[in-house]
């Protein structure tokens, strides 16, 4: 029996083609459209398009547009999984924003294509289709929202986009993914040891990201306490170490309640208050700084705004990244 299958469209290559000049645009129609018959033979599909656009035009509106669709279809219709289309540029942002908020008991995966949808190679449809195949499997239940590309099955939390135009761009460099798409299946080879979901109702908070470099100094860190941003998440260098130079405009944002959140700019491993020399991780994290637990800087931002969405208490928000 064909499951029933919410299948959400909100833009991005995978729903553009290119023209005869070679530049990669939307039409007046997603070409994703026309593979009906395809489509619907995997599943009985429910589609919407709340939105077309380019991911770098998404803003967080358009992810809790998507979370509360997702939960209005939790509440009143009987279906078995969703499907999201996005661009890929910021789809591991949306994505996890999603597993971090929505409240629905049915599989959500998302994907994308890096060739659109008349190129050679194109993965668009390929890519939609192993999508529904995955949020159509029981397996899928319970492992929070996924990412699906390239026959691999990716959690939210860990997937990142590593090459610019490579079909094979989305990976968890710490960990792998979670499972493959085969013609005779779905598997998958391990699972999330925990889960979290927070509620929320809106996302009203401005978290600004800033990455460190050598030789910097505090002038952004001022800027964005001037600027009285809600929350700043740093990608700060090796094991969460920053310049001397940097310390008193991060004191300055920590002394007017502005949380600050360390993340490393390496995509491997994770920050730890190991070095005591001024600037260093020990030296930060006695100051008041928020060491996170393996996230990137993009995602300690989507959970700094959740977190802010929930609560100003710095205690509450310090153990939220300890997960």
């Amino acid at each position: 029996m064909k499951k029933t299958i919410l299948l959400i469209h909100t833009g991005g290559t995978i729903s553009m083609s290119e023209d005869t000049s070679g530049a990669v645009k939307p039409g007046a129609k997603n070409p994703l459209t026309e593979e009906g018959q395809i489509l619907s033979s995997l599943a009985n599909l429910i589609v919407e398009e709340p939105f077309n656009l380019p991911s770098p035009h998404i803003t967080t509106d358009n992810m809790m547009e998507l979370k509360q669709l997702l939960e209005r279809y939790n509440h009143s219709t009987e279906i078995d999984g969703a499907v999201i289309t996005h661009g890929t540029d910021t789809l591991e942002e949306t994505a996890y924003f999603l597993d971090l908020t929505v409240q629905a008991n049915f599989p959500i995966v998302v994907t994308g294509a890096m060739r659109s949808s008349n190129e050679i190679g194109s993965d668009g449809l390929y890519n939609l289709i192993s999508s529904i195949r995955v949020s159509s499997s029981k397996e899928a239940y319970n492992k929070g929202v996924l990412v699906v590309l390239n026959d691999e099955i990716h959690t939210a939390e860990n997937v990142t986009k590593t090459h610019t135009s490579n079909v094979s761009t989305f990976q968890s460099p710490q960990f792998g993914p979670i499972g493959i798409v085969t013609k005779q299946g779905i598997f998958f080879h391990h699972m999330p040891t925990y889960r979290e979901n927070y509620t929320i109702s809106n996302l009203s908070k401005q978290v600004i990201l800033i990455k460190a470099h050598i030789g910097m100094d505090a002038s952004l860190f001022y800027a964005a306490r001037d600027l009285k941003v809600n929350g700043v998440v740093i990608e700060a260098l090796g094991q969460g170490n920053m310049p001397p130079a940097t310390v008193p405009g991060i004191k300055a944002l920590l002394a007017n309640n502005i949380p600050v959140v360390v993340v490393s700019r390496a995509f491997n491993g994770i920050v730890q208050d190991v070095y005591a020399y001024e600037g260093g991780g020990k030296h930060l994290k006695e100051m008041g700084v928020i060491f996170s637990n393996g996230l990137n800087g993009q995602k300690a931002r989507i959970k700094l705004l959740v977190a802010l969405a929930r609560t100003d208490d710095l205690s509450e928000i310090t153990e939220m990244f300890r997960l």
